[in-house]
């Protein structure tokens, strides 16, 4: 049973609806390998066995009488800890929330249990979301899969750990500025980030709530938006995806610039082998992207200060000097700064999608970086605070012009490619991101 371990959530979801795999069986097997693996301390802040095995039982039951609620119900799901579940800490990663234990499903987790999906428990991440290194010395820093010495990206970092060690078939994550996609980059999974306003974020923890989206990480664009509709996203069907004939656009505008070479050079071989499976690639300049980023720090902090404050506070001292640090810079801005950038943003939003919208998607590396040594980032304050800023760099376009987003894992280790759509193409770039999944493993 161990190949279940890292099989992709959907041949689980097949085995088990062909009678081949038994969903406690299989919940056993990713209880027990969570329970003696070495760093599972460091990927869940908190299982949950006894609800395991119950949905697991309930997911058994339906399946032997032909009575399943989807093509993912009985399969292990891991989910952050920012979301809401009922009776079992919810604490975001920082000392701030300890102890706290909600009393009811977020509705995005209740939604998953009710499509079937199996809770496995909650995955460390970095503090209150707002870092996407996944350093957090407060509570615990995940694995890297490539190395001992690296972060894994974050702040989604227990999700892509809890999958990249075979200790969860799927994981749900929240994606404020690249959440669920720089950790997917640097573990080498998919990373699937829905347009906002995609799922509720009614129980959930915020950093930003007009940025903040769920979504999941997989092993596969099958798995990804298989998670996605069993969240409550619409089904998409990925039969015959192909890119013959599909328009894509590199835009060289900021998010092509300053990459490490190995970056580089996995990014032009992404390219070629998309283009010989038959996609058209222009490459363009955005003007309005450059113009968008430096409102980040007019958005991202005050919007996080508003909610956090209360909690902050008080005990300022509880948290990681770099988070406080980041966060509290959002008290210094006047809310008609706030306002004015969020008028310009729009306009900005307007313009993004008028010049994009003859393409099928826009891409990019997932970032300019590799994963970073954690050595170095405890040891050089400054460091740590530049490739912060480096390895959201990428992700936070779509984030920033509300667009849905995918990232594709690539052969050169810690890169991504990330296929970007404006919302309405969100079922579409699904599709896309099947057929450039096909044309990347050729």
């Amino acid at each position: 049973m161990q190949e279940w371990l890292f099989a992709k959530a959907a041949d689980l979801g097949r085995g088990i609806g062909a009678g081949k795999i038994d969903p406690v069986d299989l919940a056993e097997c990713y209880l027990e390998a969570a329970a003696n693996h070495p760093d599972a301390a460091r990927i869940y802040a908190r299982t949950a066995p006894d609800r395991t095995l119950s949905e697991a039982a309930a997911a058994r039951s339906r399946a032997q009488s032909s009575a399943r609620l989807g093509p993912l119900d009985g399969v292990p799901v891991s989910w952050k800890d920012l979301i809401d579940s009922k009776d079992i800490a919810t604490e975001a990663g920082t000392a701030l929330m300890e102890g706290r234990t909600p009393s009811a499903d977020a509705p995005v987790l209740a939604q998953g249990t009710s499509s079937g999906l199996v809770f496995m428990g909650k995955t460390h991440l970095s503090e209150i979301a707002f870092s996407g290194l996944g350093y957090n010395p407060i509570t615990a820093t995940p694995p890297n899969i490539n190395g001992p010495d690296l972060v894994p990206g974050g702040s989604s970092s227990g999700a892509a750990a809890s999958l990249a060690y075979g200790l969860a078939a799927g994981a749900i994550g929240s994606d404020t500025g690249g959440s669920i996609r720089l950790p997917a980059a640097w573990n080498g999974l998919v990373g699937f980030k829905p347009a906002h306003g995609a799922h509720p974020l009614e129980g959930i923890v915020p950093l930003c709530r007009r940025f903040d989206t769920i979504g999941p990480l997989a092993r596969s664009v099958e798995d990804a938006a298989l998670l996605d509709a069993a969240l409550g996203g619409a089904p998409v069907d990925l039969a015959g995806a192909s890119l013959h004939g599909t328009r894509l656009a590199v835009m060289d505008t900021v998010v092509g610039e300053g990459l490490e070479p190995a970056v580089s050079m996995a990014f032009e071989q992404a390219l070629d082998r998309l283009a010989r499976a038959g996609a058209q690639i222009t490459r363009i300049a955005l003007p309005e992207v450059a113009a968008a980023y430096p409102l980040a720090a007019l958005l991202y902090a005050p919007e996080a200060w508003a909610y956090w404050r209360d909690y902050i506070t008080p005990a300022p001292h509880k948290m990681f000097d770099q988070i406080y640090e980041r966060i509290s810079a959002g008290q210094q801005v006047a809310a008609p700064d706030y306002i004015a950038a969020w008028d310009e943003l729009h306009a900005l939003r307007r313009t993004y999608a008028s010049a994009t919208a003859g393409y099928d998607a826009i891409l990019c590396p997932a970032a300019p970086i590799t994963a970073p040594s954690i050595s170095r980032l405890t040891s050089d304050s400054a460091y740590y605070k530049q490739v912060n800023l480096q390895a959201l760099r990428n992700t936070r376009l779509a984030n920033l012009f509300g667009l849905a987003s995918v990232n594709l894992p690539l052969d050169q280790p810690m890169t991504g490619l990330l296929l970007n759509a404006l919302p309405a193409q969100q079922g579409a770039l699904l599709r896309l991101a099947k057929a450039a999944e096909a044309a990347l493993a050729t």
